[in-house]
């Protein structure tokens, strides 16, 4: 019977804040119980904005990885590897850009979207236009039949699709097109309201200290129109409550509720309450973060394991890619 392949990664950003966390890590430690998952730290992926100053990227990879296995990631169940290690995905990548139509590239939304955002930066690359290309390529490479995306993601894997249907076209049934796997991935805003994001400066780290966790959520937004103590509240348009929904019970959910609504608890109360209730609800992830702080070598031996698995599924899928395109020459003499 042929496994199901299921592939997933993320830039190296550093320590994993609770956005990430409830959109995508929590997701992954669920389905690897499921499927055979390959998850990747994307180093060549953090290149294509961040080229001119990579020099964060080795502590960032460290930090993303140990938060990924404090949360629960288990290399015994997942292939955790890095990308820049399976040269395959470069090879791949190759030749998928010969027989990728230039137009495809220039229609990617976020392609101009993030050009005209990140104007700090020079996005007049072919590293950064040619992503798509290296996002199929990290798939295609595992043949991969599942990614796990939310359901406003789904357009961000069509071009994969269109890639591997002209491929397989051309040459041959070589790879599964790549279907999206929704998932459950629940938004969190950040303490400002707005989405939780580095570059918003609004987070709150998976693995944060009490103290840190204490400090952050007394800065939290709360109802703007619930200027007294007296005033009664709309749980609606709370940060604080939009976190009851992540950590709390539905009993105190329902409680917490009632009580903002009839100005029963203040905000400075119930931001000291969700405050116990997340550190306590982190508190074995940050355990388990210490630990692998403590021996680095856990880490690194991890991916260095990872790497090599990634590597055998990717030799064999190049194989199957030389071989349809006819490169698969007989071995010259050296």
């Amino acid at each position: 019977m042929q496994e199901t392949i299921v592939l997933s990664g993320l830039r190296p950003t550093g320590r994993v804040h609770l956005g990430n966390y409830f959109g995508a890590i929590r997701n992954w430690v669920r389905l690897q119980d499921q499927y055979r998952c390959f998850f990747f730290v994307a180093d060549w992926h953090a290149l294509t904005s961040d080229y001119a100053d990579p020099s964060n990227i080795e502590r960032s990879t460290f930090d993303a990885v140990a938060d990924w296995v404090a949360a629960g990631l288990d290399p015994a169940k997942s292939v955790i590897f890095l990308q820049s290690q399976v040269k395959e995905h470069a090879e791949l990548h190759l030749l998928l850009s010969m027989v990728t139509p230039l137009p495809w590239l220039e229609r990617v939304p976020t392609f101009k979207d993030q050009q005209q955002q990140l104007t700090d930066k020079d996005l007049n690359t072919y590293g950064f236009l040619g992503y798509p290309l290296l996002q199929t390529a990290d798939i295609i490479v595992y043949r991969a039949n599942f990614v796990p995306v939310g359901e406003d993601q789904a357009a961000h894997l069509e071009i994969s699709r269109e890639i591997t249907r002209r491929f397989n076209f051309m040459y041959g049934p070589v790879f599964p097109e790549p279907q999206a796997l929704f998932t459950e991935a629940s938004k969190v805003p950040g303490l400002d309201g707005r989405k939780m994001s580095k570059s918003y400066g609004n987070t709150i780290s998976l693995t944060a200290s009490a103290d840190e966790i204490r400090t952050l959520i007394s800065t939290m937004f709360t109802d703007p129109n619930r200027v007294r103590r007296k005033d009664p509240g709309n749980p609606d348009i709370c940060n604080l409550y939009q976190f009851h929904r992540l950590f709390s019970s539905p009993e105190l959910q329902a409680r917490i509720d009632t009580d903002c609504r009839s100005a029963a608890i203040g905000c400075v109360e119930d931001k000291k309450l969700l405050a116990d209730i997340v550190i306590e609800a982190l508190a074995p992830i940050r355990k388990r973060r210490e630990e692998l702080d403590r021996d680095p070598s856990l880490v690194w031996d991890i991916l260095a394991a990872g790497n090599v698995k990634a590597r055998e599924r990717a030799a064999e899928t190049l194989e199957l890619t030389r071989a349809a395109m006819k490169l698969a020459f007989r071995e010259l003499p050296r």
